[in-house]
C-alpha cells in the first residue's frame, strides 16, 4: 500500500463526522451524490425504456423494414408483388433478421346502422407475429388464420369499435369501392374476435387485422400474390445497416423502406430524449461536483496542521493532494452505493408494479417503461466517479498554499 492511500485510510477510519466541522458538509456532499446518481439512473432507465418500448410498438405494427413494389407510395394501398422470393420464408443471407412475414392492405368503409368509419383492412398470413398485438389486446382473442378455409374473423381497435358501437363477437359489413364506378361496391361480412389498443393513434384509428386471403380474393389475386413483406430485426440500432443489406439483396423491382421513413415523426420525437437525458446527467454531475468541492476545501482547512507536519517531514504537494483525493474518492463511492440502491430499487418497483401511469395519447404507452442495463449502470458510476474526481483536482491545489511553519501553528 502506498503512502497516500495509507494516510487516507487512517483519516477515513479515524474520522468522526458527528463532531468534526466538516461532518455536516460531508453528509450533504454524500447525499448530493446519492440523489444525483439515483436521478441519473431513473432518467436513463425511463428514457431508454420509453425509447425501446415505443420503437418495439412501432416495429410491432409493420416491422422494422417493409419490402414492397417500387410503385408503392406512402399510402395505405399496396400494389401486388409475388410471394415467391429467394428470401422468403427465411432471410438466410442476413443473420440480423429475426422474422419475415407477408401482408396486404385494402381500404374500405365499415357501415353500421348508426355510423360509418373509413379503415384499412390489413391482411396477414399464418406467419404473422402476433406477440405485439397479443400484448395490446384489451378484450377477446387472436383469430386463427392457419386453417384451409378463408377466415372472416378480424381484430379491430377499441377506438374504432367504440365509435361504431361494436363489441367482441359482433358482425359488421365492410364496403370496398370498385374501380368501375358503374358497379356496386363489394361487401364483406366480418366478425370481431378481439379489440386492441396500441396507443399509436395512426394505427388504432385506421387498421383492422384480417386474413390476407380476404384481401387476395377482393383484389382477385392468386395465393402467391401479396402486398409486401414485413421484416423484424434483432437490433434497432443496426437498422440503417440492415436496410441497406436488404435493398442490395432483394430484386431490382422491389423497394426496402425502414420505419424511420414511414414513422419519422415518432422516431424524431424519441431522439429528443437523448438531449434531455444528456442535460439531466450534466446538471446532476455538476451539482455533485460542486458539493464535493465544498467538502474537500473544508476537509483541507480542517487538516491544515496535519498538512504542515507532513510537509515538514518531507512530503510534497502532489503527494498530499492525492491523500485528499483518495479521501474524496471514498466519499464519492459511498454516495454512489446509496444512489444505486435508491435508483435501482425505485426502477425495480416501477418495472414489476407499474405504479407510474402515462397518457398513451401522448407517450404511446400506459405505464412508464423501465430499461435497466448493467452496462448503463457501470458506465454511469465510473463516469460520475471520474468526472467528480477531475473536478476536485483544481480545488486540491489549495494544499500548495499551506506552509509548514504557519500550518503547524494553525488552530
Amino acid at each position: 500500500m502506498n503512502f497516500e492511500r495509507f494516510i487516507a485510510k487512517k483519516l477515513i477510519s479515524n474520522s468522526n463526522e458527528e463532531k468534526s466541522i466538516s461532518g455536516p458538509v460531508i453528509k450533504i456532499a454524500i447525499g448530493a451524490i446519492a440523489l444525483g446518481v439515483a436521478i441519473m439512473i431513473i432518467t436513463i432507465a425511463t428514457g431508454t425504456g420509453l425509447q425501446k418500448k415505443v420503437r418495439e410498438r412501432v416495429a410491432g405494427l409493420a416491422g422494422h423494414i417493409q419490402v414492397t413494389s417500387f410503385d408503392n407510395s406512402f399510402n395505405y394501398i399496396t400494389n401486388p408483388i409475388s410471394k415467391v422470393q429467394d428470401f422468403y420464408p427465411e432471410f438466410k443471407e442476413i443473420p440480423e433478421i429475426q422474422h419475415i412475414q407477408i401482408y396486404a392492405n385494402k381500404p374500405g368503409i365499415i357501415r353500421t346502422k348508426d355510423n360509418f368509419e373509413g379503415v384499412v383492412m390489413k391482411g396477414v398470413g399464418n406467419d404473422y407475429n402476433w406477440i405485439f398485438l397479443q400484448e395490446s389486446l384489451v378484450e377477446g382473442k387472436i383469430p386463427n388464420y392457419s386453417t384451409s378455409k378463408i377466415s372472416s374473423e378480424v381484430v379491430i381497435s377499441k377506438s374504432v369499435a367504440d365509435g361504431l358501437k361494436l363489441k367482441v363477437n359482433d358482425k359488421f359489413n365492410i364496403f370496398f369501392l370498385n374501380k368501375n364506378s358503374n358497379k356496386p361496391p363489394k361487401v364483406r361480412r366480418l366478425k370481431i374476435t378481439g379489440l386492441y389498443s396500441t396507443g399509436i393513434n395512426d394505427f388504432d384509428n385506421n387498421f383492422i387485422i384480417t386474413d390476407i386471403r380476404q384481401v387476395q380474393r377482393l383484389n382477385k389475386w392468386d395465393e402467391n400474390t401479396i402486398g409486401g413483406f414485413e421484416i423484424i430485426i434483432d437490433d434497432f440500432n443496426n437498422l440503417d445497416n440492415v436496410v441497406n443489406k436488404v435493398y442490395r439483396t432483394i430484386g431490382f423491382d422491389l423497394n426496402a423502406i425502414s420505419i424511420k421513413e414511414t414513422n419519422n415523426y415518432i422516431l424524431e420525437w424519441l431522439n429528443m430524449f437523448d438531449l434531455n437525458i444528456a442535460v439531466i446527467l450534466f446538471i446532476m454531475v455538476a451539482v455533485a461536483g460542486i458539493n464535493m468541492i465544498t467538502a474537500l476545501l473544508i476537509l483541507i482547512l480542517e487538516r491544515t496542521q496535519m498538512i504542515g507536519i507532513i510537509k515538514a517531514l518531507g512530503g510534497n504537494n502532489w503527494s498530499i493532494r492525492k491523500i485528499f483525493l483518495h479521501y474524496a474518492a471514498h466519499l464519492i463511492s459511498r454516495g454512489l452505493i446509496y444512489g444505486n440502491i435508491i435508483g435501482i430499487g425505485l426502477m425495480l418497483i416501477q418495472k414489476y408494479f407499474k405504479l407510474i401511469k402515462l397518457n398513451p395519447e401522448t407517450y404511446y404507452v400506459k405505464t412508464a417503461p423501465v430499461n435497466i442495463e448493467l452496462t448503463h449502470i457501470l458506465m454511469l458510476n465510473a463516469g460520475t466517479l471520474l468526472l467528480v474526481l477531475l473536478m476536485l483536482i483544481i480545488p486540491s491545489y489549495l494544499v500548495t498554499k499551506i506552509t509548514p511553519v504557519k500550518a503547524i501553528k494553525f488552530d
